[in-house]
């Protein structure tokens, strides 16, 4: 029999039960991790403007320079790496709670097909 415990129940058997070796299913890593991924996210939100500020400081500094253009290319790349980035840790944070979610509703479906049947334990007075 699985029991499903979410991140808000107690930890440890039911009430009255033995713990029986069940599976414990907690979707806490998971929203965890969905949660790292949206402070990746807001981390870099500011990154772009980071960037355009300190190259336009650059820029005054050093004038009529060949290398601007070079200069230039490496800011768009950095611009479109850390735009990828912040898309894909968006993505993977949604992912993450669909999977919590998912794991969740098939793990007490699980449970409630086995609810009908009596598994005694170990300890249990039946």
């Amino acid at each position: 029999m699985t029991v499903v415990r979410g991140t808000s129940e107690p930890a440890g058997p039911p009430p009255g039960r033995g713990d029986c070796g069940r599976l414990r299913h907690s979707d806490g890593p998971w929203m965890k991790a969905a949660g790292g991924a949206d402070a990746l996210v807001t981390q870099l939100a500011p990154v772009h403007s980071e960037l355009a500020l300190a190259h336009q400081g650059l820029m005054a500094g050093v004038g009529r320079l060949t290398a601007l253009a070079e200069l230039a290319a490496v800011r768009e790349s950095w611009e479109r790496r850390i735009q990828a980035a912040r898309g894909e840790c968006g993505s993977l944070a949604a992912k993450l709670r669909d999977v919590a979610r998912t794991q969740g509703a098939t793990n007490e479906a699980v449970r409630s097909s086995f609810a009908a049947v009596a598994v005694p334990c170990q300890g249990d007075e039946r």
